[in-house]
């Protein structure tokens, strides 16, 4: 799970077609579009240099036809997910099976046949350095790729194509997540979003920097239902409030955002 929007948008990229995005990376969008996935999951195929295997990071769900097309463009020499949320990671151990290559995450329950992930780490690969940045906030476990020779950057749910993220309440805490905004924000000028639901951005430093905006902007808002309802308030009643603009079909998820605000609001003050 990612973000919501009021919609998902009426016209879909093309579901199942390889699409070049950048020198090192193109993209099979899965067939799993709905207000939280937005058109659906990225799944990204990596390639560098001369060699013919890619990485492929975020395999998608659990669904075979989407699956066999992305296996269907050569080999794979490893598997990378950004997080374990299942429209990113659930399809990795029947991906794997297809391809014979090892699925590598900062969780221990979605490895397969190798050593894990963490920040600071140097995946050499394919013919290419991918360095892991450590972005925990919309999950525990969530991890941004860096592609510095290509000027690009992978960010699972961190920083989406379109819409904002959810801080998914309990395990993803809200301060986590502005710093790891805030290390996004630092990456140096014109680097790509390569993110896991919604079209690529120019700028991540620029992208995270309105996300952090956007941030502010929310906890004033709770900060302001807070003052209005009484410090008891539950995380529905300020919902009810400050995503009054919002689908109530999302409500549940902005709940999640809203419990990890008031979080955040008793632990800063």
């Amino acid at each position: 799970m990612s973000g919501f929007v009021e919609g998902v948008r009426a016209q879909h990229p093309a579901y199942g077609e390889l699409r070049q995005v950048t020198r090192n990376a193109a993209v099979v969008l899965a067939s799993n579009p709905s207000p939280m996935t937005l058109d659906g999951t990225n799944t990204w195929l990596l390639g560098g240099g001369d060699s013919e295997a890619s990485v492929v990071v975020d395999p998608g769900p659990d669904d075979e036809q989407h699956l066999r097309q992305v296996a269907a463009h050569g080999p794979v020499s490893l598997v990378l997910l950004t997080h374990g949320h299942a429209d990113h990671s659930a399809g990795a151990r029947r991906f794997a099976e297809m391809v014979g290559a090892p699925v590598r995450a900062l969780d221990p329950v979605f490895r397969l046949g190798s050593e894990g992930l963490a920040d600071g780490d140097v995946v050499e690969v394919a013919g290419l350095t991918i360095r892991v940045l450590g972005t925990p906030g919309h999950t525990s476990d969530s991890l941004c790729f860096l592609l510095e020779d290509d000027g690009s950057v992978l960010t699972g749910d961190t920083v989406l194509g379109r819409g904002t993220t959810v801080v998914a309440h309990p395990d993803g805490r809200l301060a986590d997540y502005l710093e790891s905004l805030r290390r996004l924000s630092d990456l140096a000028p014109g680097t790509v979003v390569l993110p896991g639901h919604g079209p690529e951005l120019p700028d991540a430093g620029q992208a995270a920097r309105a996300y952090l905006a956007h941030r502010e902007q929310r906890l004033e808002q709770v900060r302001a239902a807070l003052a209005q309802l009484g410090p008891d308030a539950t995380a529905r009643q300020v919902v009810e409030i400050v995503y009054a603009d919002v689908h109530q079909s999302l409500w549940p998820a902005a709940e999640w955002s809203v419990r990890a605000q008031l979080d955040y609001l008793r632990e800063h003050g």
